[in-house]
């Protein structure tokens, strides 16, 4: 389902937009869809561009766990383009695409352990309106993973909320990425909760 762009996409022309789409392309085949939005305000789109950036460096968390922790936090809010996403860097990064087609129906499938289970639980707990975190799921977190996971596993879910509902209100869909995994795009009759 293409994208109804609430905040109509902005060209990408002169340097900036030129230079934006090369690596968008060379990077990830095509040009989000959130990209033509943020053109609109460069000086927010280059401070989601280097947060962004550093957020990649987070070295505390499993990769694996960080991936299906933002999988659920964006099911949990609706966001097909971040699912979509979500499911394209899981394949980039090399991780077990069986697992990540579960994510959805995490509760009941066999294939996850219970501290992975309890990363997603945190998200879709950090990802409700109003957040449903409790003070035992985060300390069983703690003595699991260690406090500094904890933080970066905190902050990458705070992250993907902020990217979950902004490109939902600007209307983004999914826009093809997971593709390049076969992985179907989970819907909320799969499993996930919504908050809508």
């Amino acid at each position: 389902m293409p994208s109804t762009f609430r905040i109509p996409p902005a060209p990408t022309t002169g340097l900036f937009g030129t230079l934006l789409s090369f690596y968008a392309r060379r990077t990830y085949g095509k040009v989000p869809d959130n990209a033509y939005v943020l053109l609109h305000n460069r000086k927010v789109l280059r401070a989601v561009m280097s947060f962004e950036g550093r957020v990649t460096r987070f070295d505390r968390l499993d990769r694996h766990l960080r991936s299906y922790a933002e999988i659920a936090s964006a099911g949990v809010i609706g966001c097909s383009w971040c699912l979509d996403f979500g499911y394209f860097v899981a394949h980039t990064d090399g991780l077990d695409l069986t697992k990540v087609r579960e994510v959805p129906r995490w509760r009941t499938s066999e294939v996850f352990t219970d501290v992975e289970r309890a990363v997603m639980e945190y998200a879709e707990a950090m990802s409700t309106t109003p957040l449903t975190v409790t003070d035992t799921m985060v300390e069983g977190l703690v003595d699991r993973l260690g406090a500094p996971a904890v933080v970066e596993l905190t902050q990458v879910i705070a992250l993907e909320n902020m990217r979950s509902r902004f490109n939902s209100a600007a209307g983004l869909q999914s826009q093809g990425f997971s593709e390049v995994c076969e992985l179907p795009l989970a819907r909320p009759a799969d499993g996930l909760r919504s908050t809508s």
